[in-house]
């Protein structure tokens, strides 16, 4: 598989980069090759995706799905305007992951999925802001107890799956949403009190 490379416009921003801060990002052939699980319709999660949360550039969306890729909850954020950093990145994603849907840290075997969908300026290819947003999904996936999927920039040439090969042209950061969503998971049955019962009832809201 190839892969091209772009230099990262948050990291040009910066006159360097800490011996810390550049090894917390993934290579696309460290992706590659960590066993990231495929989507059965990519295009079907981005544009539900697109759709729900407009995306403009710079703003990230992270989103978990059932077995069967139904969405069970989702969340959008901007970046902030600082150097790439996975361990920033992370820790972003699982504040937003934590407000959303409760931890599977109890079970051996995670059966819930993370994606993440950013857009951005440039072309499809890799950069290194790109590998601290994967370094930043898998670790916050690890401390959620989720499994780590897909990670899709968002541009004005359209939509990428890194590491996989698969795209296409809309939606793009410029296009309106289409007229169809994600699919969601059918809501959780009722329960009774404590934190996770109305974390649950509201994910199940959106």
């Amino acid at each position: 598989m190839t892969f091209g490379f772009a230099p990262s416009s948050a990291a040009s921003s910066s006159s360097s980069t800490s011996t810390a801060s550049a090894n917390r990002l993934l290579e696309p052939a460290e992706w590659a090759a960590a066993g990231i699980p495929l989507l059965r319709n990519p295009r079907e999660v981005v544009s539900g995706l697109h759709a729900r949360h407009r995306p403009r550039p710079a703003t990230a969306v992270v989103a978990v799905l059932d077995p069967d890729e139904r969405l069970l909850a989702s969340a959008s954020f901007t970046r902030r305007q600082a150097p790439a950093d996975g361990w920033m990145f992370r820790n972003a994603l699982l504040s937003q992951l934590r407000r959303v849907i409760p931890h599977d840290l109890r079970r051996r075997t995670p059966v819930r999925t993370a994606v993440l969908l950013y857009c951005r300026d440039g072309d499809a290819r890799w950069t290194e802001e790109d590998g601290a947003w994967m370094w930043g999904l898998r670790d916050a996936c690890t401390l959620h107890g989720l499994r780590c999927g897909s990670y899709i920039t968002l541009t004005r040439d359209g939509w990428q799956v890194l590491g996989e090969g698969r795209g296409g042209r809309r939606p793009n950061a410029d296009s309106s949403p289409e007229p169809f969503a994600l699919s969601e998971a059918p809501p959780p049955l009722p329960r009774t009190g404590g934190a996770a019962s109305e974390v649950l009832r509201r994910a199940a809201a959106r």
